[in-house]
C-alpha cells in the first residue's frame, strides 16, 4: 500500500505561482513513479506531469509545458510540483498518483497509476 498526501494548493493571482507536495508513505517511494494530475469541474482529469523513480525521466502535458516543474526528494518521500506563469486555466483539482510496480513505459494516463492522493484545490484569480 502507498498512501499519498497532497498538500500546498490555493488561491493565487494569474501569473502568480504556487508549490504543490506530495507525500508518500507505506511501501517503498524511491522505486514509484510519480505523477500529478489535475480536474476541473465538468472535464476529464488530465496529466500534468511525470518523473522516474531515478528522477532522470520527467515528462509534462502539453498545457504546463514551460511553466510547470516536476521534482521528487527520495530522501523525504516527496514529489512536488512548481507552477508558474498561472492562467485562469489551470485552476482544478490536483491530485498526485503513484505506480507502485515496474513498467518502463511512461506513464501519462490514469490506467498507469494505481495509487492516488485526496487531491489539493488550486484556484487562480484573473
Amino acid at each position: 500500500q502507498v498512501q499519498l498526501v497532497e498538500s500546498g494548493g490555493g488561491l493565487v493571482q494569474a501569473g502568480g505561482s504556487l508549490k504543490l507536495s506530495c507525500a508518500a508513505s507505506g511501501r517503498t517511494f524511491s522505486s514509484n513513479t510519480m505523477g500529478w494530475f489535475r480536474q476541473a469541474p465538468g472535464k476529464e482529469r488530465e496529466f500534468v506531469a511525470g518523473i522516474s523513480w531515478t528522477g532522470g525521466r520527467i515528462y509534462y502535458g502539453d498545457s504546463v509545458k514551460g511553466r510547470f516543474t516536476i521534482s521528487r526528494d527520495n530522501a523525504k518521500n516527496t514529489v512536488y510540483l512548481q507552477m508558474n506563469s498561472l492562467k485562469p486555466e489551470d485552476p482544478a483539482v490536483y491530485y498526485c498518483a503513484a505506480r507502485s510496480y515496474f513498467d518502463s513505459r511512461y506513464a501519462l494516463t490514469q490506467n498507469d497509476y494505481n495509487y492516488w492522493g485526496q487531491g489539493t484545490q488550486v484556484t487562480v484569480s484573473s
